[in-house]
């Protein structure tokens, strides 16, 4: 019988929503479908505006939330049509919302994570169950709230008496460390593609560096590259997880120097930045865990991005291959998506969803609050 639930994912990139439809009734997950929407220009913006203060704060992010939710909504609506599915025939919607502010064991020791959603509109609209707000509980339990992905990543992409890491580089980038032993962690490294998108829109009107065209003309600035990486967050020892409150045009804008280079170099070495933090997040996870890993499998936006995917092999540790997730058995843009499915389905057969070694949370929490489904009103 089916176990079919659905996981949308708007990650720090904020290019658009990725759905997938997955069932979980075999030995493995099966993807039944996937679909995408772009953001709206106006829904991105405010978005990305909503990342930091400004008027009217409460009102805007009341309707953005409204917003997303009706877009989330066409996401369904399309995966449902694609397969011949009936709403009736989906446990539940994993909606991860979009995250504007994460400042977790901030302020007064708990601190909090704010994603935008209304998912009892996305229960109305779709006729299905939602299950929202997965990192609530985690940041109460005393953790991170992110990286919310080891877990998922490895059911899906564990290999037996093998470590094996598994690298998602969206606005920001997490690893997963996967033990040959079974175990699993994982944190954020630093930067994705937030800063790379940022700047390449600035400077050529462009979402997004396609495949690292635009970088692979300029040549690395060393003197900023160094002041890039001295960032303190780079240090820490995990757990540990970051956003745009930190890795933000204000940030870099703080880095650059007047007249640093031409904006092709700059971007040449934000490029170089994300592979350097990852690189030397793969090197410190090695050294630290003592996981003799052979792969590191990519997914997220960045797994496209040939120029970084190039850096990212000639940085890497010796004999070690990097690989997207498509050669895996899932496609780069679906991992995510079907991780919230996951999720999704964890919070409904009450189990828990975090992993305490890679969010730092005192134990295992169920993650989420449950929308359920419509019902029909009785005359």
């Amino acid at each position: 019988m089916p176990d079919i639930c659905i996981g949308l994912m708007s990650g720090t990139s904020l290019d658009g929503v990725d759905g997938v439809a997955a069932d979980f009734s075999g030995p493995r997950l099966r993807v039944l479908g996937h679909a995408a929407l772009p953001f709206p220009a106006a829904l991105r913006a405010e978005l990305l505006a909503l990342n930091t203060t400004g008027p009217d704060e409460l009102h805007r992010a009341a309707l953005a939330g409204n917003a997303l939710a009706r877009l989330y909504a066409e996401v369904v609506a399309q995966l449902l049509r694609g397969g011949a599915l009936a709403p009736s025939a989906v446990r539940a919607v994993g909606a991860h919302g979009q995250t504007v502010r994460h400042r977790p064991q901030e302020f007064d020791g708990t601190g909090y994570t704010l994603q935008l959603n209304q998912p009892a509109l996305l229960a109305e609209l779709t006729g299905i169950a939602v299950v929202a707000d997965f990192r609530s509980r985690d940041v109460a339990a005393g953790g991170q709230g992110a990286p919310l992905v080891p877990a998922f990543h490895q059911g899906v992409f564990a290999r037996a008496g093998q470590a094996t890491l598994v690298l998602n580089i969206g606005g920001i980038a997490n690893l997963s460390v996967l033990h040959a032993d079974g175990s699993a962690t994982g944190f954020d490294t630093g930067p994705g593609n937030a800063l790379m998108d940022h700047w390449c829109q600035r400077h050529t009107g462009r979402n997004y560096d396609a495949d690292g065209a635009w970088a692979a003309q300029g040549r690395v600035v060393e003197p900023l590259l160094a002041r890039l990486l001295a960032e303190p967050f780079l240090a820490r020892t995990p757990p540990k997880s970051t956003g745009r409150d930190l890795f933000n045009p204000a940030w870099l804008a703080a880095h650059l120097s007047h007249g640093d280079a031409a904006p092709v170099d700059v971007q040449a070495t934000l490029t170089e930045f994300t592979a350097r933090t990852i690189s030397d997040a793969m090197a410190a996870a090695i050294a630290r865990h003592g996981a003799e890993a052979d792969t590191a499998i990519v997914c997220g936006g960045g797994a496209f991005n040939g120029h970084l995917m190039r850096r990212l092999q000639a940085l890497a540790p010796a004999g070690m291959r990097i690989a997207s997730s498509g050669d895996f058995g899932l496609p780069p843009l679906q991992v995510e998506a079907a991780a919230f499915a996951w999720l999704a389905r964890q919070a409904l057969q009450g189990l828990p969803g975090n992993l305490p070694a890679a969010t730092g949370a005192r134990g295992p929490r169920i993650l989420g609050a449950i929308y359920p489904a419509p019902t029909a009103q009785r005359s």
